[in-house]
This record gives structure tokens, sequence and C-alpha cells, in this order.
């Protein structure tokens, strides 16, 4: 699997890992957990899977500090999202509660980036997971308010709750990823062609 490529590596429940682009850092953030039924997959417990979630996520932040107020602030932050997000993908309004949670969580500033003596991007200064969850809420609002905030999506497998941005040019992305969902949905119409053929 290529680490330079863009997005979260996943694992299926039976333990196979898949790359996941969402399009969107702030749905990144989506995976961790959620509200409702979807706190069975938190992993949001402590700093540490904090800042292992920043880590693996596609904004180049450097050394982060993390402390316990912004684990619950990611938590809080990441289930508005949620609800944003289904709410966007089932033509709904949002609920004003969650547009607030991502405008307060946007009032931060984000991380510093910086520019090197030779021209070129340095490395970026120490942050805070604050600062993080900043460009993440700030990420939403140019999501929602931008052109592709009506690409927003959920896979199409019955069994799969991840959203992403279609930012393919037909606009007809179906599935989370094709290594997964859509490789499952091939074999599975593959074995109902056989199963039509093997009764004919």
């Amino acid at each position: 699997m290529d680490d330079a490529a863009t997005g979260l590596v996943l694992h299926s429940p039976e333990g196979t890992a898949y790359r996941f682009d969402p399009g969107a850092l702030c749905l990144e953030l989506l995976p961790t957990g959620g509200p409702g039924a979807y706190a069975r997959y938190e992993v949001l417990h402590r700093p540490a899977d904090l800042a292992d979630w920043i880590a693996a996520c596609r904004l180049d932040t450097g050394e982060v500090a993390v402390g316990p107020a912004e684990v619950a602030a990611a938590r809080e932050l990441r289930d508005a999202l949620w609800r944003l997000t289904e709410a966007r993908t089932d033509g709904a309004p949002g609920a004003p509660g969650d547009y607030e949670a991502v405008n307060r969580a946007a009032a931060a500033p984000p991380p510093v980036p910086r520019i090197g003596p030779d021209g070129r991007r340095a490395a970026p200064a120490p942050t805070t997971a604050t600062a993080v969850l900043s460009a993440v809420a700030r990420d939403a609002v140019a999501l929602f308010t931008g052109p592709y905030a009506d690409r927003i999506r959920a896979c199409g497998a019955h069994d799969c709750q991840l959203h992403f941005v279609d930012t393919s040019r037909p606009g007809r992305r179906r599935w989370c990823s094709m290594e997964r969902c859509g490789n499952r949905q091939k074999v599975r119409a593959l074995r109902a062609r056989q199963a039509d053929a093997g009764g004919a």
C-alpha cells in the first residue's frame, strides 16, 4: 500500500487493511467514532489516541501538544460533523447547535505554515490539538459552503457508514473505497451472474 497516497488506512471487520480517501480533512475525523450507534466505534479515549489520528490525517502538522480537554473537544466536533454530514446526504438542514460547534472550533487560530530560507515549504511550527481542530472545522466550513457541498456522499454499500466527497468528473462515485466496498460489490455481481447462468 502506498504510504504517500492521500487518505487514511482503515481496517475492515475481517482485519483487511484498505485506503479510504474521503476527499476532505473534516471527513477523515468521522471514522474515529461518533454519536449514537457510532459510539461503539470510539477510538478517541486518550490524548495519545488523538495524537495518533493527527499524525495519520492529511494535515502536515509536525509536533502537536494534546491534552484531555482537546480529546473531548475533538469528539464534540466529530459528533457535530457526523450529524451535519448525514443531514447533508439526506437532503436535510443541519441542526443549529451542530453548526455552532463547528464555528466554535473554527474560531481558534489554525496551525501556522512556514517557508524556509530556500523558498520552499518548511517543517511546520509546533502546534496544539486545538489548532488542528480549528483546521478541521475550517475545512468543514469550506466543504459545506463550497462547490462540492452537494457532492457529499454516503458509501453505497448497505453495511458501510463511511462518507466522502465525490470529486470525480462525472459525479458518480458510489463506494468509499474500490479496495473495500467497490471490490465486494464486483464480487457479489459476478456471483449473481454466475448463479443466473447456472440456473439457465
